[in-house]
């Protein structure tokens, strides 16, 4: 995820004639194009739609839909792009850290300009590595201080749409990932706020904003066609979910339909491989439709409407074609849990910038809910009108989610909402959930939205042949003591001690209770190949007292390999060949596919893997068959091992880590361009270079020749590791990376336990066992704090971002501008020799000035302390293109300024 530099803003601005030079930090070519923004002050920067992601390229799959949105709405989408994705790999070149960065950030303008998007606002965070932690890359990127900018973002562009990512943990989702969908979500509410964040009120001059709308991508699976818009199965039958097909023809693009101008977008991402994806089917009838899933509405729309542009409607567009912008219509509730019987209570708010007349809201509710409350509203203008109405389900109810849909009807149309309750059982029962899945859903609660949780399944791991205690956790949802039997209904080839438990808890109460639960039929294949993709589903039944329906709630386990290794007679020869007797133990299967393209055959990818240990060291030996060698990267890129042919050997000392920055990973190449093998570490407690990370660390190789595979042996000291190990629950995967051509890419991963993400799942590694190992009794039990990549591109680094500012007045990295008595800024025309442009630079006060000249790539670049007030004379190498400028005040934020060169 790193890249050089070329731009699509530069083509813009050339096509726009003379530049005249403007004071201060906004300097810019020509008025950015959307109409819904005409006559706002702050319109050059102004966005109808936010797409807000974590790396660039996250925002490639939803570019079909911004594209047509911008071609057949005139709707203006910009992106926050919260790294520039340094730890990503690099299939294109040897760059990485800033140079890395400032390469993907080209990519991805060039990607974006595809489908009309001009704005990117980067955070200028670091992209340490890849985890599936969100509370890991929320400490990393300091959540408040990223929360500020992206509430800064949305105040500064005020957009009417926010598209963010799937916030929850689901299998395999990128924690940095989470972390974008928690802080889209928590700006679009704050954003609002007054007393969030004052001081970009009360000092930068910001207002409040309230977006309309709120999605995350996905939700839904369809049919191919234009009927995946309509013909949808959502994941959630009570959420809002619109499905946008990418099969329309584009007039602007030649008729080209959206999906193929989308994958000719996500082909500019060469860097992260995506260079050689494959055509678009030609038939729009084998193209489906991207998806997204409502999180939250304060305003009205038609619940229905599955045109292309359904997700603007109430928002950018008005609510049935009628209502006057700005209109606001949304529900809330009392509480999101509701029992059988139990009134609930909701409020409808409306408001509207125009005076509307005989307004009267009206709920909708499943058959045999009882809905009092008149909804009669009278006449809304800008002042808010509530009307409150109390709910009550019926004593047998179904348990689930509930859509209730509010009506909007005026004098001049109506339009529509919906909000969801949940109908519990007085008692609810759930399997212990990993403290990621706890972490998230008590986050949807604080932070207001509650529909979110229970999106992810409650999994817990089980190794082969093994018992573990599993907890169940109950909740008296009554004012009523309750109690009752709780009882596991597990899959064959499991089973739980004792069979049921009875419970009791007063009024309120939260309690729990155990089951030993055992693995009784070892034949069973672990990992994602048994199971349905690696889950073995159960339920859970609790009873209770009142008589009501029993909760049955779903639940699974993970059956993951288990081994014990046997200590060695004598330490083996790290030679890459496996001698007589040097590895005693059993041999494991690594040929198990966990994501990619199947192998062929056995020649085509296969591998075992054996494990064994001394009083000082774990040695591993790997045995790949291969029929194809991936790229041979040379010697001084020993980093970043998936993108060709190595091996990933992932160990968990203590056997517990949440996540993989308190484990130790490590990436073994078989062959490097100077014929040696090399490792580095990756993605854990101390990721860098081998030998200085894990100093006493050894690896050989043999590489067959001619090539049917290869053999890695690895020596990994005791010490090397960030804490002493467990020796009766270590934690071990051993993963097999493929690559079959020479463009840095791989096809194929396979490994001992597979998952999709598993590298970053500590929990789903094997469970392995040391007999007689002792640890160093000065080793530590836990592991010390990560050491964390630091090294991220910056914005006053980029002239490509230099030149947005510029342009759009929003300052860089989504920090405050320098005050006015703090800045500074190119002056009069710049004067252009044939090798160099000299420009005066105006500053009113101290700080750093970042000068570039630009022409699809940086000709020359100069950095100028200024220590006072007062013009300097700045000469630059560089005779053509643009010349930008950002000043890095010392009292805190940036101005951007810039010029067209003759």
């Amino acid at each position: 995820m790193r890249r050089p530099i070329l731009t699509l803003i530069l083509s813009a601005l050339l096509a726009g004639g003379g530049l005249a030079t403007l004071p201060a930090q906004a300097q810019a070519a020509e008025p950015r194009s959307g109409a819904s923004h005409a006559g706002d002050p702050r319109s050059k920067g102004a966005l109808d739609v936010l797409f807000v992601g974590a790396h660039p390229d996250d925002e490639a799959g939803g570019l079909s839909t911004y594209g047509q949105w911008k071609e057949f709405d005139h709707a203006r989408t910009g992106v926050v792009t919260i790294t520039r994705g340094e730890g990503g790999g690099n299939a294109s070149g040897t760059e990485e850290g800033p140079a890395l960065g400032l390469l993907r950030e080209n990519e991805e303008r060039r990607a974006v300009g595809k489908a009309g998007v001009e704005d990117i606002h980067y955070l200028d965070k670091v992209d340490f590595y890849y985890t599936v932690s969100e509370p890991l890359t929320a400490e990393v990127w300091n959540h408040r201080e990223s929360l500020e900018k992206v509430v800064r973002v949305v105040r500064e562009t005020r957009p009417k749409v926010i598209v963010t990512m799937e916030p929850a943990p689901v299998p395999g989702q990128h924690g940095n990932h989470q972390e974008a969908g928690r802080l889209a979500t928590e700006a679009y509410l704050k954003a609002a706020d007054p007393a969030a964040f004052p001081d970009q009120i009360r000092r930068e001059g910001l207002r409040p904003w309230r977006a309309g709308r709120l999605f995350n991508t996905g939700g839904a699976t369809g049919p191919l066609g234009p009927s995946c818009a309509t013909g949808f199965t959502q994941a959630d039958p009570s959420a809002v979910v619109a499905g946008v097909w990418g099969g329309r023809a584009s007039p602007a693009n030649g008729g080209k339909t959206w999906a193929q101008i989308e994958r000719e977008a996500q082909r500019t991402y060469v860097s992260q491989g995506w260079g050689g994806f494959p055509d678009q089917p030609s038939d729009p009838n084998q193209i489906g439709c991207d998806f997204f899933t409502q999180i939250d509405s304060r305003v009205p729309y038609t619940l229905g409407n599955r045109g292309p542009a359904a997700m603007l409607e109430g928002a950018l567009t008005p609510a049935g074609g009628v209502l006057p912008l700005g209109t606001e219509f949304y529900l809330t509730t009392d509480s999101f849990g509701a029992a059988a019987g139990r009134p609930v209570e909701v409020t409808a708010h409306a408001l509207s910038p125009k005076t509307l007349s005989h307004v009267k809201a009206a709920l909708s509710v499943p058959a045999g809910w009882r809905v009092e409350g008149s909804g009669e509203l009278g006449t809304v203008g800008s002042r808010e009108r509530t009307a409150v109405f109390t709910v009550t389900p019926p004593p047998n109810a179904p348990y689930g989610r509930v859509r209730l849909t509010g009506t909007l009807t005026t004098g001049q149309g109506s339009g529509q909402t919906a909000e969801v309750v949940e109908v519990e059982p007085a008692v609810t029962a759930e399997q212990q959930p990993l403290p990621r899945v706890e972490d998230f859903d008590g986050w949807a609660a604080e932070t207001g939205v509650p529909a979110l949780t229970g999106r992810v399944k409650h999994v817990l791991p089980l190794g082969s042949g093994q018992t573990r205690e599993i907890r169940v956790d109950l909740t008296n949802q009554t004012s009523a003591a309750r109690s009752g039997t709780v009882t596991p209904a597990l899959p064959a080839g499991f089973s739980a001690a004792p069979a049921s438990r009875p419970y009791e808890l007063a009024a309120g109460a939260k309690g729990s209770v155990s089951f030993s639960v055992t693995n009784t039929d070892t034949s069973i294949p672990t990992s994602n190949q048994g199971g349905v993709n690696g889950d073995h589903d159960y339920t859970i039944t609790t009873t209770n007292s009142s008589g009501g329906a029993p909760d049955v709630r779903k639940a699974a386990l993970n059956l993951v390999p288990v081994a014990s290794f046997a200590k060695a007679g004598a330490a083996p020869a790290v030679d890459g060949a496996e001698g007589p007797g040097e590895y005693p133990g059993p041999e494991l299967n690594l040929s198990r596919l966990w994501e990619g393209t199947a192998c062929a055959s056995a020649a085509d990818c296969s591998a075992t893997g054996k494990v064994t240990w001394t009083s000082d060291a774990l040695y591993v030996l790997v045995k790949m068959r291969d029929d194809t060698l991936g790229t041979v990267l040379g010697a001084d890129d020993c980093k970043r091992h998936w993108r060709t042919d190595s091996v990933e050997i992932a160990i968990d000392p203590r056997g517990g880590s949440e996540n993989t920055s308190t484990t130790f990973k490590t990436g073994i190449f078989p062959v490097m361009g100077d014929g040696k093998p090399c490792f580095e570490r990756d993605a854990d407690n101390h990721q860098g270079p081998g030998a200085e990370t894990a100093p006493g660390m050894e690896v050989a190789s043999t590489v067959s020749q001619p090539y049917t595979g290869y053999t890695v042996e690895a020596k990994i000291p005791f010490r090397d590791l960030p804490a002493a190990v467990d020796p009766a629950r270590l934690g071990l995967n051993i993963f097999v990376y493929d690559s079959d051509t020479q463009d840095k890419t791989g096809q194929t991963r396979i490994g001992w336990s597979t998952w999709g993400g598993v590298q970053g799942d500590p929990y789903r590694w094997g469970q392995t066992a040391l007999p007689g190992y002792a640890p160093p009794a000065d080793q530590p039990t836990e592991a010390p704090p990560p050491v964390m990549p630091t090294d991220v591109a910056l914005s006053v680094n980029s002239p490509e971002s230099i030149i947005q500012a510029a342009e759009t007045g929003v300052p860089l990295a989504a920090g405050p501008a320098a005050p006015r008595s703090d800045t500074a800024h190119i002056t009069g025309e710049p004067t252009v020799t044939n090798s160099s442009v000299t420009f005066r630079l105006t500053a009113t006060g101290p700080g750093t000035a970042y000068a570039y000249v630009w022409d699809n790539g940086i000709l020359g670049r100069k950095e100028v302390a200024v220590k006072e007030a007062g013009v300097s004379t700045v000469t630059v190498p560089g005779s053509r293109g643009v010349l930008a400028v950002a000043f890095e005040s010392e009292a805190g934020g940036t101005a951007s300024s810039m010029a067209r060169l003759p």
